[in-house]
């Protein structure tokens, strides 16, 4: 038997899970299917904390992040949890890339301090500063796994459908309706949201044309913080030609430790044969920098994690509709910020409402 819905949602990640959420605010009749167990660690949302930042050297995410904010206070008193924390972020390195980072704050009327390497020293003594400093005292970090979790439960509350473990097994389109065949059921509906990362391709073929996509395991690590040490959400730029290019990145993460990611210390991913160990070469090369660049880390004390990003060859996003078949595969390793806005963006979509944003429509990125 096949049932009928508005909406079937693909992918409970952040950006499906903040995407099921929106439509179950707006009345629609919406189901969520997860190929995977609910908060699982294959994809890209799973862990503690994310970077949350205006300081964009490119406006129009430091715009998209400004849509964001009221929207993530909006899902925190619809789930009553705390989601996002405004206690600071800071960008140092390349002096161009700071330039552009400073006018991009400023032309949106956000607060930031630049400053010099010594003094950005002596008030985060557990960070070594590179060239130009920048801080914005707006940035913060948000709770990733805890973010996707509220937005399920305020969906369900709301009356929509979630099945985890339910992995899709063709999506059909017939004129204007599809069918999404998971779990040996039927859904119909007027639109589909496929919102699954790494796997969007498999399940999107024949159906849209999408630009390339390289997909990645990154491996980001924990160090212990040394006795008095406290660190912002930062990130380290490298002089480079694509505006959204670092060396690094990383945040304090309750419980677990100040963070680091390392840009360069990725491999490409078969999703087939993925696996989930630490490669000890990249740990390595994480704690190399902790050395020199975090002295308040402890970098004999080391946890690694995994993740994958799916990425576009701009690092823009892809949130677009083709016939009945919503794209939002947005996160290009910088996305996790502007979860609820996406998702309000991609309901949007569904209802026949187009942002016509240039740098994240299939159109563009091709």
């Amino acid at each position: 038997m096949t049932e009928r819905v508005d909406v079937v949602v693909v992918g409970a990640g952040g950006m499906g899970a903040a995407t099921v959420w929106q439509l179950a605010k707006r009345g629609r009749s919406v189901v969520l299917l997860e190929q995977f167990e609910h908060l699982h660690e294959w994809g890209s949302s799973h862990g503690q904390t994310r970077i949350f930042r205006f300081a964009y050297r490119d406006p129009r995410y430091t715009e998209l992040a400004q849509y964001s904010l009221p929207l993530w206070r909006e899902l925190e008193t619809d789930s009553g949890a705390l989601l996002l924390e405004q206690n600071g972020q800071v960008d140092h390195g390349s002096a161009g890339a700071i330039e552009e980072i400073v006018a991009s704050l400023r032309s949106h009327q956000f607060a930031v301090e630049v400053l010099t390497p010594d003094a950005a020293h002596e008030r985060w003594p557990g960070m070594n500063f590179d060239t130009a400093v920048a801080f914005s005292p707006d940035g913060g970090r948000v709770f990733a796994d805890r973010t996707v979790d509220s937005a399920v439960a305020a969906a369900v509350r709301l009356g929509a459908e979630f099945h985890p473990s339910t992995p899709v097994e063709r999506i059909e389109v017939q004129g204007d309706r599809a069918f999404v065949h998971a779990g040996g059921r039927t859904w119909e509906a007027g639109c589909v949201v496929v919102a699954a990362g790494a796997w969007l391709p498999g399940l999107v073929e024949g159906l849209v044309s999408l630009p390339p996509l390289a997909i990645t395991h990154q491996q980001p690590v924990h160090f212990a913080i040394r006795p008095g040490f406290s660190f912002p959400s930062y990130i380290h730029h490298q002089e480079s030609g694509k505006a959204l290019n670092f060396a690094a990145y990383g945040l304090e993460s309750p419980g677990e430790g100040v963070k680091l990611g390392l840009e360069g210390t990725v491999r490409p991913v078969d999703l087939a044969q993925r696996d989930t160990e630490p490669d000890p070469v990249v740990t390595r090369e994480a704690q190399d920098y902790a050395e020199r660049w975090l002295p308040g880390a402890d970098p004999t004390q080391v946890t690694a994690v995994t993740c994958l990003f799916t990425e576009t060859t701009d690092g823009h996003f892809i949130i677009d509709r083709v016939g009945p078949v919503v794209v939002c595969s947005p996160c290009s390793g910088h996305g996790f910020k502007f979860v609820p806005a996406i998702g309000a963006i991609t309901a949007d979509l569904t209802t026949g409402i187009d942002h016509g944003r240039d740098y994240w429509r299939l159109s563009a990125a091709s």
